[in-house]
């Protein structure tokens, strides 16, 4: 019952769940000394650092869009909402993990939520996990040759260009444990943070904005926007401005696997806490600064929207090393979950040995081939955001979560007023991830289904995606 008590009677239970915690966690510490490599190395510090630079990503530069569909008031209280209920699901998270300091990643976190079937659980959620990741270092494939015929106005066949971005990935994956990718992750949410600032500058300072999604400027009138809903936006793309949202806030697949590699664990809502206020500010800045000067003619990303090509590239270029590093980070997670299958508990899990970095290299080189075969296979960056959040998030930012709540609760869901409103906001969130996956696939689907109709590029094309 201690983990029950540390969500609603922290106070009263507070020296009985530390005690349990420090034997627990301080072993796991101990087993690791005689270890080459160690893996419980992150700061809380750290651990904000590095979940923070992988939010500070280019998804960012596609509020504007989401919100050019949903107005002022729809855009700022999903935004604002998606962020109370991913801290609050977060936060449950680390409670559940708390209470089983042997779940190390979100597979074991499966098997624990569903008993009756511990071990389909596992292996249909360790592919979920691989999907996941994957398809958002296809993403960051994707993205790279976006970048790279931007900047070069298409010199090269796009194919090559992905496959330039994955080699540098492959590289860039090496490291095997999060604590060395803290430090490049700082260089990521700096290097996009520039790119932010530039993006916003740049549409301010500007006449007008290129195009949007309807048209040339001023085809679509002079630059607006809406307090309420923009007209009809209709339900598929309103579904996928709000699936575009839910995307950037939903990190919960590798929060397990940060703090199964933290000094200390019961640090994590330091971490979280520091986290979500940041990710708040910035994506209510960004989108509201972007929607702006943009209005109806804002794209997914923003950068897009800019009249002017050297602003295009000189905003873009930043782009390139959180692309790169950001999809390191997932590929060094789902990197893990298959090193962990392959080697299990053998020595060459924690040492320098010619089996386990030769083991290590071949992951890391399918991951990112899988992943380029991604990149070239979905058309835009709109369909990767949608048809992820849809598939995967409702899982990992919803279900999941409103799950664990029940397996620590399900003796006193009803006992008082407040247990009572906390079981009916749980219910809430189950049926929130039960809608994104059924209605969010299928408008994500439909959406990738009417850009091949239209005039996208085919897949494993040299035809230039440049913005």
């Amino acid at each position: 019952m201690h983990a029950d008590q540390v969500v609603y009677d922290h106070e009263a239970k507070k020296s009985h769940h530390d005690a349990v915690e420090v034997d627990a966690f301080t072993a796991l510490a101990i087993e690791e000394q005689d270890h080459d490599i160690k893996y419980r190395t992150l700061s809380w510090q750290k651990a904000t650092l590095l979940l923070f630079g992988e939010y500070v990503c280019l998804a960012i530069l596609a509020l504007a869009w989401s919100w050019s569909v949903l107005g002022w008031v729809c855009g700022f209280f999903i935004t604002f909402g998606l962020g109370i209920v991913t801290w609050y699901t977060s936060y449950v998270l680390w409670q559940f993990c708390m209470r089983h300091p042997e779940a190390h990643d979100i597979c074991d976190i499966a098997a624990i939520l569903f008993p009756a079937i511990p071990r389909i659980a596992f292996e249909i959620t360790g592919v979920m996990l691989l999907l996941n990741n994957i398809f958002l270092i296809g993403f960051h494939v994707f993205t790279g040759a976006k970048i790279f015929n931007t900047l070069s106005d298409g010199a090269v066949c796009t194919v090559a260009f992905q496959a330039i971005t994955a080699v540098i990935g492959i590289i860039v994956s090496l490291p095997r444990t999060l604590n060395h990718v803290s430090i490049m992750s700082i260089v990521s949410a700096i290097a996009m943070g520039i790119a932010i600032i530039l993006s916003m500058v740049y549409a301010g300072i500007e006449d007008h904005p290129l195009y949007g999604y309807g048209g040339n400027y001023p085809e679509l009138g002079p630059v607006k926007t809406s307090v309420g809903l923009p007209g009809a936006p209709g339900f598929i793309a309103g579904t996928n401005a709000v699936l575009n949202i839910t995307f950037l806030w939903i990190g919960q697949i590798l929060y397990p696997s940060f703090i199964a590699e933290m000094k200390r664990p019961q640090d994590f809502p330091k971490a979280l806490a520091s986290l979500t206020i940041l990710q708040l500010i910035l994506f209510s800045v960004t989108a509201a600064v972007g929607y702006y000067y943009n209005g109806q003619y804002a794209t997914a990303p923003i950068i897009g929207s800019l009249s002017e090509p050297w602003a295009k590239k000189s905003a873009f270029a930043f782009v390139l090393i959180p692309t790169v590093i950001i999809g390191a980070i997932y590929g060094n997670v789902a990197g893990k979950f298959l090193f962990k299958r392959i080697l299990g508990n053998t020595k060459h899990a924690h040492s320098h040995s010619i089996v386990g970095w030769g083991t290590w290299i071949a992951i890391d080189i399918f991951i990112w081939a899988v992943a380029f075969v991604l990149g070239n296979v979905i058309p835009s960056m709109g369909d990767f955001l949608g048809i992820m959040s849809a598939a995967f998030d409702s899982f990992f930012g919803f279900i999941f979560w409103a799950v664990a709540y029940y397996h620590m609760n399900k003796n006193r869901l009803f006992t008082n007023w407040k247990m009572t409103t906390m079981t009916v906001i749980n219910v809430i969130i189950f049926f929130l991830g039960l809608f994104m996956l059924g209605p969010g696939l299928y408008t994500s689907v439909d959406a990738i289904i009417a850009d091949y109709a239209g005039a996208v590029r085919q897949p494993f094309s040299c035809a230039s995606n440049a913005l």
